[in-house]
């Protein structure tokens, strides 16, 4: 199993269970969530990298991969995603270095898989 597939069965498994517990603050806090990425005055790629971003400099490793996965699904280039980068390290600062390396070696992944 990849990285991708790892992250995304473990994050579809954590999720389900959550959601099952039927806490209508958890869901409401999900439901915002996936609302607030939907097409709207910003396009959903623009929301995506500004979630990129965020992620980023909240070093958040999970939501920077999810992140990552809907930028590249939703067209965002190398190019692009690496000035969200950038972006992102100019307002987080050096401590970003970390996250930028898996954030770069799970693009890597995402760009391979769509080669084999």
């Amino acid at each position: 199993m990849n990285l991708r597939e790892e992250f995304n069965a473990y994050r579809t498994k954590m999720n389900e269970k959550i959601l099952a517990e039927d806490n209508k603050v958890i869901k409401r806090f999900f439901n915002l969530d996936t609302n607030a990425y939907a097409e709207g005055a910003l396009d959903v790629k623009t929301k995506e990298m500004l979630g990129l971003s965020s992620s980023m400099v909240l070093r958040c490793d999970d939501c920077i991969k999810y992140h990552l996965e809907k930028c590249f699904d939703a067209g965002v280039t190398k190019a692009q995603v690496f000035e969200v980068f950038s972006v992102s390290m100019i307002v987080g600062g050096s401590i970003v270095i970390p996250h930028l390396r898996r954030a770069v070696e799970f693009w890597e992944e995402l760009e391979n898989q769509t080669n084999d």
